[in-house]
């Protein structure tokens, strides 16, 4: 016979580990998360500062993967830490009104930069390499785009791969990451 405590304690234990605060805005909020002036050319001078890489993450309003990678993924200890320690993040959100430049020097809404952007699915995480033409957009300089919720063994080898340099190498992401999981898997 269950008593409340029991069930009280069943349902804490139910919780995620470290569930994501919400910000006002609706979206998750992170530690490693950077609270800048949305200045992309600005965001990349500091990430180049602080020898971390630039990853722009672009989240929406109640999207169940954000959330997913947000209490599944992006909590994981070892993930956690090379967000924290290894990468520059700045939130964008795909609804938002806050202002944007990008690269290129064109400054518009979130959302309309959203739009320049082409980018149609939350969680949206885009990678910058150290140096940007400064006629490029941010889609258009950047090493690695993954739109989407993966899994932890997805995403701590993507970000492993972009700190790595991968992408300037011969081996494509999805070789690299088949890869890393057969030798996770041993």
């Amino acid at each position: 016979m269950k008593t409340p405590w029991m069930t009280l304690i069943a349902s804490i234990l139910a919780l995620p580990l470290c569930a994501a605060e919400m910000g006002d805005d609706g979206l998750h909020k992170a530690p490693w998360m950077r609270d800048t002036f949305k200045d992309l050319r600005e965001d990349l001078e500091e990430a180049n500062g602080e020898d971390k890489r630039l990853l722009i993450l672009i989240e929406q309003r109640g999207c169940i993967y954000c959330r997913k990678m947000h209490e599944e993924v992006f909590v994981v200890p070892e993930i956690a830490t090379m967000l924290e320690d290894q990468f520059f993040v700045v939130q964008i959100n795909m609804f938002g009104d806050v202002e944007v430049t990008d690269f290129d020097g064109v400054t518009l809404s979130e959302k309309d930069m959203v739009k320049r952007w082409g980018a149609l699915f939350t969680p949206n995480m885009i990678f910058l390499p150290q140096d940007v033409d400064e006629d490029a957009t941010a889609v258009q300089a950047a090493v690695a785009n993954m739109p989407g919720a993966f899994g932890k063994h997805t995403t701590k080898n993507l970000l492993s791969w972009v700190l790595e340099e991968g992408y300037n190498g011969d081996e494509p992401f999805q070789k690299y990451h088949a890869r890393k999981f057969s030798e996770q898997s041993q």
